[in-house]
């Protein structure tokens, strides 16, 4: 994909680039937040706050021209994180122990429709992960969407287990890990 600058952002600048990602996601998600109090865009939003605060969180912006394109964004796991307590799959609790150093947990890639289809939501992803040194990464995906499961496990994901999150009106998730390349 052409014609994208791609911008790199970390906590020192989570307020600045805010409401750009709000503008996005209320945009993206118009007809989600209107039937689904999960997507609702304070929800969101605290969320981001949440997520911005993080040691470690970044986020990259595509920009074509002055307009955003979409966003990443996530932040590496704390020792004894929560992220895994609402796993229903069972699994070995070596593979869900946390290090504070290594899983970055993507927590959200929003492409806007006009870029969708165009790499634009690769190159984010790419973008985003080339700058991590955890020695993996992991995100959750809703069951209710098998083509972006689809898309992940095309970039190299592998579901792990299902996982629904202690948070209220929380969706089923598949939760995926990626290996990421050693720097």
């Amino acid at each position: 994909m052409t014609g994208i600058d791609i911008r790199h952002y970390t906590s020192d600048q989570a307020a600045a680039v805010r409401p750009t990602m709000l503008e996005v996601y209320a945009e993206v998600y118009a007809d989600a937040i209107a039937a689904d109090p999960f997507k609702s865009v304070d929800r969101f939003a605290a969320g981001l706050d949440g997520w911005s605060s993080r040691t470690g969180w970044s986020c990259v912006v595509g920009y074509a021209g002055d307009q955003a394109v979409g966003y990443a964004y996530g932040a590496p796991l704390p020792e004894n994180a929560r992220w895994w307590g609402g796993l229903l799959t069972e699994v070995p609790e070596d593979v869900v122990r946390e290090t504070g150093t290594r899983t970055y947990a993507l927590s959200e890639l929003t492409v806007r429709i006009p870029w969708r289809k165009t790499g634009a939501a690769r190159r984010l992803h790419d973008e985003l992960l080339a700058e991590q040194s955890e020695e993996r990464a992991t995100l959750l995906v809703q069951q209710a969407h098998p083509k972006v499961r689809a898309l992940y496990e095309s970039w190299g994901w592998k579901v792990l287990g299902d996982l629904r999150p202690h948070i209220e009106h929380a969706p089923l998730f598949h939760a995926m890990l990626l290996d990421l390349p050693q720097h």
